[in-house]
């Protein structure tokens, strides 16, 4: 499902921070059709921001003033940006234009998904015109419209600007098959926890070794907006580009050799491949390798047997 954000819902009284969860309620058309599980992308007016996948959907009651035409008294008004009159009757019968629309109060249903786990920002691969292609009706005004799925999900993989969406794909697994696998995503820290293991491991990146501390990003080995709260050894230090490839799942690591593994695409840029097998440069505890673990688990089910990790801690998380 396509949704859209921006400042002018914000302004409307919508709670919306695309990474992590977006709000409506139910005078949107489409409300009730998102269900966890679901694939949501959200835009703007530009360009497509990125997607990710429902894990949950609070759901809530309130009121709203909706705006009515006063010629034929349906709720179908519509607020111009520049033509006047400033409104206008979306009622094919009427279409009234007025620059004064008549306000009632209504009870509605709020909805508000969060769907922190499986983000992938997509910020500069799809244009606004080029998200509304991909759209079953590719002229709806609704905020939320339904995509065509696989040719969105083809039109991401193999355009002008590839992006992964392994995460997409096991995240959405995971949960339409009922939970057994929590998905959970490495996240920029906040900085009070970046300061934290920068006293710890100095300015060296885990995967790479020594990096300018603008670089460095903190990465929580575990869902930080699920449980709120930081784990012994649940956090390390990754070069902002190396981050990225390892949230993707491009790159993992053998919680066993603690070695490092690319995917096959990596291998071709000799700066990445330099890294398939390599050491990680700062010491680990059993706390790190746990969650390594996971996110290996993930994204390496595949792999030979001899790569394969023994067993650490619970199977049924997974970092993604």
């Amino acid at each position: 499902m396509l949704a859209k954000a921006g400042s002018k819902r914000i302004s409307e009284g919508y709670d919306d921070s695309p990474a992590t969860h977006y709000s409506w309620d139910s005078t949107v058309n489409n409300h009730a059709k998102l269900k966890v599980g679901d694939v949501i992308a959200l835009w703007d007016a530009t360009e497509l921001l990125g997607l990710s996948v429902i894990e949950d959907i609070e759901t809530g009651q309130g009121e709203k003033e909706t705006p009515y035409c006063l010629a034929c008294g349906k709720a179908d008004v519509a607020l111009r940006k520049r033509k006047l009159p400033r409104f206008v009757c979306w009622n094919q019968e009427c279409k009234h234009e007025s620059d004064e629309v008549g306000w009632k109060r209504k009870e509605i249903t709020t909805y508000r998904s969060r769907h922190e786990a499986g983000w992938i920002d997509a910020r500069g691969t799809l244009t606004a015109a080029e998200v509304r292609a991909l759209c079953v009706q590719r002229a709806s005004q609704n905020s939320l419209r339904e995509l065509r799925w696989h040719d969105f999900h083809h039109a991401l993989t193999h355009g002008g600007v590839p992006l992964p969406l392994r995460v997409i794909d096991t995240t959405q697994k995971a949960i339409t098959d009922g939970h057994g696998t929590a998905t959970i995503r490495v996240r920029r820290g906040q900085p009070a926890f970046r300061k934290h293991l920068l006293e710890v491991f100095g300015e060296v990146c885990v995967f790479s070794g020594p990096a300018p501390v603008q670089a460095l990003e903190a990465a929580h080995l575990y869902s930080y907006a699920a449980n709120g709260k930081h784990h012994k050894g649940g956090g390390l230090l990754l070069r902002r580009d190396l981050h990225r490839l390892f949230d993707l799942g491009l790159i993992a690591v053998n919680p066993r050799t603690k070695t490092l593994h690319l995917a096959g695409e990596l291998k071709a840029y000799p700066d990445y491949a330099r890294l398939d097998g390599a050491k990680l440069a700062v010491p680990v505890t059993p706390d790190h390798v746990k969650w390594m673990a996971k996110h290996w688990e993930m994204h390496r089910a595949n792999v030979p047997d001899d790569l394969m990790p023994r067993q650490v801690g619970p199977s049924h998380v997974a970092i993604v």
